[in-house]
């Protein structure tokens, strides 16, 4: 049996030009075919064909003992524009087809990928035969050595990104690897083993053809080796956010950092207590009433003599300071712990006065949950203008008004856990200034006691944080910090590296914000499996060390992950130094779980051994 491969592209920078002779027997034998096949390749000339130009070189080789490979390489694409159909006859052939180009000439590449790929693609999509998109090289820097990472853009005018090329294998449907040269290990092993697993699959597939010759083999001819897929990699699990809830407890159970009270405006009873940082991000109404000419906004009357006027294009006086009260200055509480500013603030609509726990309540929960903040107030008022009438004020509190757009899906895309986007980061009624490596980050306690049970802890029990404005923070960056403030407040989380992502975990680990934790472990495999192996193999980041601070911050899930991970690329990371840092027991780990496994690579040795030695029986034969 025999296996045809076209090759077409050429490997080197500035291959062969429109114009130009094809390569020569010298270059021939430094192409990516020529040094996988090895001493065994046999050239046999130009192939005699009806093109118009021959610039197929072809050469023979055999492997798997018996098998004849036929290689037919054309290094220059301008054979396309010539002779296209001579051209498709010879691919109509292929069982194989590798395409080549390098790294360093991007011209080329644009070439291929905007004026011939179009032409092959329908072909390939046709024929369904096994395409493999090879790039060859280094990018160049010219400050330095050459990069090895696909992600640098030192030198993305003059090199093919890894990217681009990414793009075009899939336009093709083809399989993509990068090869940084074309020395014994990347040719034999990443390039060897993707063109060793097509040829076993072409092999099987015309033994299915001819059953005939398949039932006169005879029954002890040795059969390769199956290889099973590497183990899929286990799942990293993040619990369901629990942003409103957090929310609804600092409104129930938060009254310790409450610095809104709310008054009924005919029998002066005291109705609740809310947090006025809360009740700015959600609301302009609110924003405006508490802050007055400091709010962006043109500010509403804060006084009862309007009624329900409007005036000046506002919304209704539902609510009013209580003799201009922006009440206590600030000080210290009989527990000890600061009080901050206390504002009066007095309900002058009874329906509000009823109803006023739900409505704090649909605030406090992000402001999207209409439905059921409708249901209840129903069920209290039992009046459906009534409830009306209130569902149009509190509209006002979020500064809209009903119109035709107004459904339930434009409501809930308002807010929700993003209603406190606006406090992040703010001064905007911060009562605790973080000093993390000189940098002032500012916060507001009743959002982080209500989203972080140690800063709980750490703000309502006998701890200097609780009595002091400032608080100190040691052995987190500003920058890790800062993420981990963000999260508490947008319940979103992006860092922008794996070492990034790592930091943050430490940190939600030290403030025991699981969710966070997971959300950074969910990062980092992210990153990590986006990487080719060429990066893997290349890239600084020590997947051995992240192990070692998965394990030592208690991330068991990321910790199980990288077990895998290295597992399912055991050929790049056992050639690593770090690799020895592993533990006995990890490392016991990773070669039960390796791929390809042990037991492949034997039967696969056994199997060449046994085809050599038929084939010296049969020669013997002969």
């Amino acid at each position: 049996m025999s296996i045809h491969i076209v090759a077409l592209g050429s490997e080197c920078p500035g291959g062969a030009r429109p114009g130009e002779e094809a390569m020569g027997q010298g270059q021939l034998q430094g192409g990516l075919l020529w040094s996988y096949l090895g001493h065994g390749a046999v050239a046999g000339g130009p192939e005699e064909t009806s093109l118009s130009n021959s610039a197929f070189m072809e050469y023979t080789s055999r492997v798997f003992g018996d098998v004849t490979v036929v290689v037919q390489d054309c290094p220059s694409w301008d054979l396309l524009d010539s002779d296209w159909a001579g051209v498709r006859s010879v691919l109509e052939q292929a069982d194989i087809l590798v395409i080549k180009y390098s790294v360093n000439d991007k011209l080329a590449f644009q070439q291929v990928r905007n004026g011939y790929a179009p032409r092959l693609r329908p072909l390939l999509h046709h024929w369904g035969m096994p395409v493999i998109l090879v790039a060859v090289g280094a990018r160049l820097n010219d400050e330095g050595p050459p990069c090895t990472c696909p992600l640098c853009a030192s030198d993305w005018s003059s090199c093919v990104p890894h990217s681009e090329g990414l793009q075009l294998s899939r336009d093709l449907g083809a399989t993509y690897l990068e090869l940084p040269s074309l020395n014994h290990v990347f040719v034999s092993r990443y390039f060897g083993s993707v063109l060793e697993y097509f040829m076993i699959q072409c092999l099987k597939q015309k033994a299915n053809d001819r059953p005939e010759k398949r039932r006169g083999n005879k029954l002890n001819e040795p059969r390769p080796p199956h290889l099973e897929q590497p183990a899929r990699l286990p799942p990293i699990r993040v619990e369901e956010s629990s942003f409103s809830q957090d929310l609804q407890w600092l409104l129930e159970r938060g009254v310790q950092f409450a610095d809104v009270a709310f008054y009924a405006g005919d029998s002066g009873k005291e109705l609740g207590w809310g947090h006025a940082a809360v009740l700015c991000a959600v609301s302009p109404y609110f924003r405006q009433l508490l802050l007055g000419p400091k709010a962006r906004e043109r500010p509403i009357s804060r006084c009862a003599c309007r009624g329900d006027g409007r005036g000046d294009g506002g919304p209704p006086s539902l609510l009013s300071t209580w003799d201009g009260g922006l009440g206590k200055e600030d000080g210290l509480r009989p527990d000890g712990h600061l009080a901050g500013r206390l504002s009066r603030l007095v309900v002058k609509d009874p329906l509000l006065c009823l109803c006023l726990w739900e409505t704090l309540m649909f605030l406090y929960r992000g402001a999207w949950e209409w439905e059921h903040l409708q249901e209840a107030m129903g069920e209290k008022l039992n009046n459906s203008l009534a409830v009306a009438q209130l569902m149009d004020r509190i509209r006002s509190f979020l500064g809209r008004d009903k119109g035709p757009r107004d459904t339930p899906n434009a409501r809930a895309a308002q807010l929700g856990p993003q209603s406190l986007v606006n406090l992040f980061n703010s001064p905007l009624y911060s009562d605790v200034i973080f000093m993390v490596q000189g940098s002032v980050l500012p916060a507001h306690r009743a959002v982080l006691v209500a989203r972080c049970d140690v800063m709980a802890a750490m703000f309502s029990g006998k701890y200097a944080e609780a009595r002091s404005r400032v608080v100190p923070i040691h052995g987190v960056s500003s920058d890790t910090f800062l993420s981990f403030l963000e999260y508490l407040y947008t319940d979103t989380c992006c860092p922008a590296s794996v070492l990034q992502a790592m930091a943050v975990l430490v940190c939600a680990e030290m403030y025991q914000v699981k969710r966070l934790q997971h959300l950074c472990e969910v990062c980092v495999c992210a990153y990590l499996q986006s990487m080719p192996s060429r990066e893997l193999a290349s890239t600084g980041i020590s997947v051995i060390r992240l192990l070692r601070r998965a394990k030592c911050h208690n991330a068991e899930q990321l910790y199980v992950w990288l077990l895998h991970f290295i597992a399912n690329n055991y050929l790049i990371f056992s050639h690593k130094p770090d690799f020895l840092e592993l533990s006995e027991e990890e490392r016991e780990q990773v070669e039960r779980l390796r791929w390809p496994s042990r037991g492949y690579l034997q039967e696969l040795s056994e199997y060449q051994q046994r085809r050599r030695k038929l084939k010296k029986s049969r020669c013997l034969v002969m």
